[in-house]
């Protein structure tokens, strides 16, 4: 079973009609002890990175998510991936899980390009750094969805994936250990993002 982390952060509808379309069992839940007794974990979130952990933190969902995380495969996505890392410095600094190296940056920043509009939204080719389990059925090249305003930064030895904005290289999916983090939307992402959903669960549980 894979279970979709309910905390009040975003419509989980179509992550979960994905997931079943492929055949796979899916169940929404906030409750650790379903978390515990779920084979992979996917970690979902919309809106603002400060709003995002304070409910973790009030559901009691930090510390079963950083030790299911050592055990199994947990998949974030959007600002479910950007959760996963050191901090965020988005309106102020707040603190991530740890579960990745590096940081969450405002986009605009580090743009050279002015005329580009935040939030970067839309379809963009996605760069193969590394091979990855998560790439059975997937290859270099392939367009993936983005709505995002915010992206990871210094996380160079965890990245599997880029997709470039501008002259922008944007991590688009990330690892470390049975921990992986996807900025874009594979369930917003078509075929190709069926078919990564379709690889994550299909990665041996430990």
């Amino acid at each position: 079973m894979i279970a979709i982390v309910e905390y009040g952060v975003g419509n989980l509808f179509s992550l979960c009609s994905s997931l079943r379309a492929l055949g796979a069992e899916a169940e929404v839940t906030g409750d650790p002890a379903r978390l515990r007794a779920a084979e992979r974990i996917i970690l979902p979130g919309v809106g603002a990175f400060g709003d995002a952990r304070r409910k973790l933190d009030e559901a009691g969902l930090v510390p079963v998510l950083r030790e299911e995380a050592s055990r199994k495969p947990l998949l974030g996505i959007c600002l479910g991936m950007q959760l996963l890392f050191d901090q965020s410095l988005e309106y102020g600094a707040h603190p991530g899980l740890g579960l990745v190296p590096g940081q969450v940056v405002p986009l605009r920043e580090d743009l050279a390009d002015p005329a580009l509009k935040v939030p970067h939204m839309g379809w963009n080719r996605l760069e193969i750094l590394r091979e990855d389990p998560l790439f059975r059925y997937a290859q270099g090249g392939e367009y993936v969805y983005y709505v995002h305003s915010f992206y990871a930064k210094d996380c160079a030895s965890s990245t599997l994936g880029v997709s470039r904005y501008g002259s922008l290289e944007v991590p688009g999916l990330v690892r470390r250990g049975w921990v992986w983090g996807a900025q874009f939307h594979p369930e917003k992402s078509g075929d190709t993002g069926l078919r990564l959903l379709k690889a994550f669960a299909e990665i041996e549980v430990p």
